[in-house]
């Protein structure tokens, strides 16, 4: 970050701070100045009152009343509806549905956040940023996953209370961080809850050890990015405050 006078010109990379905060949809080009001559605006970890200033557009953390702006690039921040029966991988030597059937017309090489088994539908997360891939798919970022279930039989508070307090499981016991019950009827229950667990079918575990198996399941958020209205086998890039979200929860 530099003072426009300073910059050397243009070969150096830098771009005056209103000017890329315009281009990445925050505001116009004067309103961004009115934001940063109000104190509103921040660059790496500083207020920037100074219009002149130029920055890194590659490289600077830049924040605007809190929250995160997203740096300029070419990658691709992409959310999925997955559809029942696709496979979460992009081949399949049995030629079952697939996610690159879904993609198949997109130019990107891209990689999947993470997994859904091919009787779970929901969200998925697609990029060519393999870094940011890897860190949200990494347990130690605990990213949070919200589901809501369809399962057998009537959900009572205190299975509710169970959920939240830790089941056991073969491979070690596992907690919802939240649980609430949507409806229910004498047949069937729906359920929402999140968790940061990881670990293979581990709703659907974590409802049988409870005595109520799954019939349906759908994950319908991954931190700050929610499933909403997409419909399944549709795609949408992820909004600026989403991927903004997404970079400060794995300390990009």
């Amino acid at each position: 970050m530099r003072d426009a006078a300073s910059s050397g010109g243009d070969d150096t990379g830098l771009i005056r701070l209103q000017k890329l905060l315009a281009q990445s949809g925050v505001a116009s080009r004067r309103r961004c100045e009115e934001l940063m001559l109000a104190g509103r605006v921040e660059v790496d970890g500083e207020i920037v009152t100074r219009l002149g200033t130029q920055v890194d557009p590659r490289t600077a953390v830049i924040r605007v009343g809190g929250s995160r702006v997203p740096p300029l690039s070419g990658l691709v921040y992409l959310a999925l509806n997955k559809p029942l029966g696709v496979l979460s991988s992009m081949s399949d030597p049995q030629g079952r549905p697939t996610l690159a059937d879904i993609v198949a017309e997109r130019p990107e090489r891209l990689f999947h956040v993470g997994r859904l088994d091919a009787d779970t539908s929901g969200l998925l997360l697609l990029t060519n940023d393999g870094e940011l891939a890897h860190r949200l798919a990494h347990p130690s970022y605990e990213i949070s996953k919200t589901y809501v279930a369809q399962v057998t039989g009537v959900v009572r508070p205190a299975t509710v209370r169970r959920l939240r307090d830790g089941v056991d499981l073969d491979d070690g016991p596992a907690r919802a961080d939240m649980v609430k019950i949507r409806e229910t009827d004498d047949r069937r229950s729906i359920v929402e809850l999140t968790l940061h667990e990881g670990r293979n079918r581990i709703v659907r575990r974590m409802f049988a050890a409870v005595g109520h198996p799954v019939q349906l399941l759908t994950r319908t958020g991954i931190g700050s990015v929610r499933l909403a209205n997409l419909l399944p086998g549709k795609l949408r890039d992820l909004t600026a405050a989403e991927l903004g979200a997404l970079l400060d929860s794995v300390q990009m």
